[in-house]
């Protein structure tokens, strides 16, 4: 058999890079035009799920990608997951209705997920262990670089040229990423006959959907009831399916497990720091969005540079005190904010606690990944890094949605504000129609809603805490991994217990 051409690293990296860039942006780049786009096609009940389509099929996608990528390849995978968001994209900026734009979204959601999951795996297939966290850091940090330039960049193209190009946008980049792609990266799989497991996806959709309606609903307790007797059937499916589209065997390993809970916990960290910072920089603080912007923007920097540091150490340390300090380190943060985070202060509290999250995120999150990564051969690793994956962003949602309850409620039954102040915090100018007086009394009242829900961010990065102080103490081996030649990829190092005396 002749041997695929040596994979080019660095164009792939950056064809990844380019991919990852346009995921993230456009969950941020379509909030500032959904004003223009609710003006244009109506359905303003149907607001919210131009987000949670989006949001939820990607989610659910995940796994699937991974899996199929496990059976089939890297590259068809990530190809086929840029196809279907570009298709998604052009949809969307066709979309004479709100239905239509939802659907749309859920189209690029789907290609979004594959897109996310396969840039990891990618990166842990073509990369050895030593190298993996320098790699990953430069991937979070393109998310953090799309949440700084996602708001503004999506007013700039709503005003000069229409909200249609806030989806028309992503085409060229899409293009470009697929091009480098397909010449760079090249790989050797040897594919199993096997099917889908497509009653565990579905059920699996179902779950987030129903879990989604019922947090964010506030009040659906039929939905979580709903969703928790299906949780139920999904793992009798999952048991009895060939090939199951969320190995519990997979989960059920105490670093993977440690990693899922970890996951979870910082995923609903992260996006409640990256969700309510701002809206208490902007709504309280009265700064501009884009300072309001700046104020997490630091995150950016301190996760790649700690990421990178953590690469360097992981050798000696291994991976259990990388994560232990990278916890402690964003709970630390979170208490700062908790505690220091007030009315009519400057910008330094909210970037010093930004950055500093950012550096114990570099830590624990890439170190927990690579570990999950380094425990399974090139036959698991896919639907591995896809579940870590989907658990940490079923966290973050849930927990945004569920903080953002509690605080539209503090808003509703407080009797100092004008009636429906809550709906205008899904403005880009928070209470900027109302008069100097109720203006005041919406910031007052933002204050006292987020106090709280600074309280529960530090709740639930402190439990992270807690649940890294379990996590296993691995060293890294020098046994090459099962996977196959990816033309040009270094040999992989295996992750394995340390033996007690």
């Amino acid at each position: 058999m002749t041997n695929p051409p040596h994979t080019n690293r660095v164009r792939t990296v950056a064809a990844l890079m380019l991919a990852v860039f346009m995921s993230a942006l456009e969950v941020t780049v379509v909030s500032t035009a959904m004003p223009t786009v609710v003006g244009d096609l109506g359905g303003v009940a149907l607001y919210a799920w131009v987000f949670t389509a989006y949001v939820v099929v990607s989610t659910v996608s995940m796994p699937i990608a991974g899996k199929v990528a496990d059976l089939y390849g890297r590259k068809p995978v990530m190809l086929t997951g840029i196809a279907l968001f570009l298709l998604g994209s052009v949809s969307a900026g066709q979309a004479r209705s709100m239905a239509f734009l939802i659907a749309a979204r859920a189209l690029q959601g789907f290609g979004g997920g594959a897109m996310q999951s396969m840039a990891l795996t990618i990166v842990g297939d073509i990369f050895t262990v030593h190298e993996r966290a320098r790699m990953q850091g430069v991937i979070g940090a393109v998310w953090g670089l799309a949440g700084l330039v996602g708001p503004l960049l999506g007013g700039f193209l709503v005003h000069h040229f229409g909200w249609p190009w806030v989806f028309y946008v992503n085409v060229p980049v899409g293009l470009a990423s697929a091009a480098v792609l397909s010449v760079s990266l090249h790989e050797r799989v040897e594919r199993r006959g096997a099917s889908l497991d497509l009653a565990g996806a579905a059920l699996l959709g179902s779950i987030v959907v129903l879990t989604l309606v019922g947090i964010r609903g506030g009040t659906s307790s039929a939905a979580l009831a709903l969703a928790a007797v299906l949780t139920l059937v999904f793992v009798w499916v999952e048991r009895h399916a060939r090939e199951p589209v969320l190995p519990l065997a997979l989960l059920s390993r105490k670093l993977i497990a440690i990693a899922t809970a970890l996951g979870a916990l910082i995923g609903a960290s992260l996006m409640a720091m990256l969700s309510f910072v701002p809206l208490f920089v902007q709504g309280v603080n009265g700064r501009s969005p884009t300072e309001a912007g700046a104020a997490i923007a630091p995150m950016a920097i301190g996760w790649p540079v700690s990421s990178a540091i953590a690469g360097r150490l992981v050798g000696r340390l291994g991976y259990r005190p990388l994560v232990r300090i990278g916890l402690a380190v964003t709970a630390l943060s979170a208490l700062g904010l908790a505690l220091f985070l007030h009315p009519g202060q400057g910008m330094l509290v909210p970037q010093l606690g930004s950055a500093f999250f950012g550096v114990g995120l570099g830590f624990a999150n890439t170190v927990t990944l690579i570990a999950v990564q380094g425990s399974v051969d090139y036959r698991e690793r896919g639907v591995a890094t896809a579940s870590t994956m989907l658990f940490r962003t079923i966290g973050g949602a849930l927990a945004v949605g569920g903080l953002g309850e509690v605080l539209a409620r503090s808003l509703r039954h407080d009797p100092t504000l004008v009636a429906d102040a809550a709906r205008l915090l899904a403005g880009s100018r928070l209470g900027a129609s109302l008069d100097p007086e109720h203006q005041r009394h919406l910031a007052n009242a933002l204050a006292s809603g987020l106090r709280p829900v600074f309280w529960v961010i530090f709740a639930l990065a402190a439990l992270a805490f807690f649940v890294g102080l379990t996590f296993p103490r691995l060293r890294l081996g020098s046994e090459r991994s099962t996977a196959p030649e990816a033309g040009g990829g270094s040999p992989d190092s295996v992750v394995r217990a340390e033996k007690r005396g």
